[in-house]
């Protein structure tokens, strides 16, 4: 069981424009069966933790469907409406609690963190993050939510492409021993 940050980026280093939006990554040429791709890294997943603008996000793009099955975590300040199914649970906890939920709650699978880079380095922060998962698209915003805004020492283990991606999987140095 192992922690993972898996997002995509602009070449200069964004997840999402200024205005939290994905539009820029949803045009690119992606293959859903080719490697390190969402459908493969999915199934390993047992739980999900996301900051509110990700929720958001989700939300508005699946206009109210929500698409997870595993109990998902929503890191807020924000009064938010729940999804009519599934199980997402509202938190302003420290990560280090629900980390320990969610790794009850994920019965022996691995744990995402959707988004957003703050909230990823908040679990990197608390020694919680393991891997970090990049798929690097072929465009530059110049401005937006940073991938990761804090410095984190990474060992890289795994690229591949993926038609016009870079795709690039890194250990977090000094993590936990897996």
């Amino acid at each position: 069981m192992a922690t993972h940050f898996y997002t995509a980026s602009s070449l200069d280093g964004f997840i999402a424009t200024a205005e939290h939006s994905l539009d820029w990554l949803l045009t690119q040429d992606f293959d859903e069966n080719g490697p390190m791709a969402y459908p493969g890294f999915i199934r390993g997943v047992g739980a999900l933790a996301m900051g509110a603008s990700t929720f958001e996000w989700v939300m508005d793009h699946e206009m109210g469907r929500w698409q997870y099955t595993q109990p998902t975590w929503v890191f807020t300040h924000r009064d938010l409406s729940p999804p009519e199914q599934g199980d997402v649970r509202f938190t302003q906890a420290d990560v280090r609690q629900v980390h320990a939920e969610m790794t009850a709650a994920a019965e022996g699978k691995d744990i995402w963190i959707v988004g957003g880079g703050d909230l990823a380095g908040q679990f990197a922060d608390a020694g919680l993050l393991d891997e970090v998962w990049v798929q690097y698209a072929p465009v530059t915003l110049g401005s937006g939510a940073p991938l990761l805004p804090r410095r984190l020492d990474l060992e890289l283990i795994e690229v591949a492409r993926n038609r016009s991606f870079l795709c690039s999987r890194y250990r977090v140095a000094g993590g936990r021993d897996l």
